[in-house]
């Protein structure tokens, strides 16, 4: 489903090099929920954007979904991106302004959808996620772990095969996380979707199919 090799990331501000990832390879299997663990600025975020083609690699090559990712241009890439991936951030992301439906419609006004099919999508993911009751609300006026759900049904109304996750349970206190967790073994055990989370939590991780540490910037087990 994804396929990583020779992944090297390195940054250069003026003369400075810092060197974010070193030679990855790491494969993930379709259905697979992988937790990417290690310590703050070891590249667990880099890599998982560069997963999510936000940000290129310095050398390496990416397929995902058996599609090559090198030569593609931008419009292609976020094209590929919009109809494969799905993202969910520490900080939700979501758009003050918009309400909960909304906000999980905007992945889908860059499709050819029909304004009535963007509403039925958003309300069925809704429910999915056990949101049905405030899609009409504000994210002002939800809980941490609420708007952690809008996030979630947001990046799963596209239908993608692949969600990532970036500290989806940071934000949160315990119960809350746990709930999240809850929400995104569904996806992966229900629905079939590739996972993969970063995450500090280890008793979270060791609740997933497998475990990818890195300690600066290189994969360790």
């Amino acid at each position: 489903m994804i396929e990583l090799t020779g992944i090297n990331k390195i940054y250069r501000t003026n003369e400075i090099e810092t060197q974010a990832l070193e030679n990855v390879n790491l494969t993930v299997e379709k259905g697979e929920f992988l937790s990417i663990m290690g310590p703050s600025g070891c590249g667990k975020s880099t890599l998982l954007n560069i997963m999510g083609l936000l940000d290129a690699p310095t050398s390496g090559t990416i397929q995902i979904a058996g599609v090559k990712i090198e030569g593609m241009k931008d419009k292609e890439l976020a094209a590929f991106r919009n109809r494969n991936l799905g993202f969910v951030f520490q900080s939700f992301h979501l758009i003050n302004s918009l309400n909960v439906l909304d906000n999980v419609e905007v992945p889908l006004l860059y499709r050819d959808v029909s304004a009535k099919e963007r509403r039925q999508r958003a309300e069925e993911v809704l429910q999915k996620v056990g949101l049905s009751h405030r899609m009409h609300h504000m994210p002002s006026q939800l809980s941490g772990g609420q708007c952690q759900r809008v996030a979630i049904a947001r990046a799963i109304v596209g239908n993608p095969e692949i969600v990532l996750a970036d500290e989806p349970t940071g934000n949160l206190d315990s119960k809350m996380g746990a709930e999240i967790m809850e929400l995104l073994h569904k996806l992966n055990q229900e629905d079939g979707r590739t996972v993969v989370m970063v995450t500090h939590n280890e008793e979270q991780a060791k609740q997933t199919s497998r475990i990818v540490r890195f300690f600066d910037g290189r994969q360790v087990g």
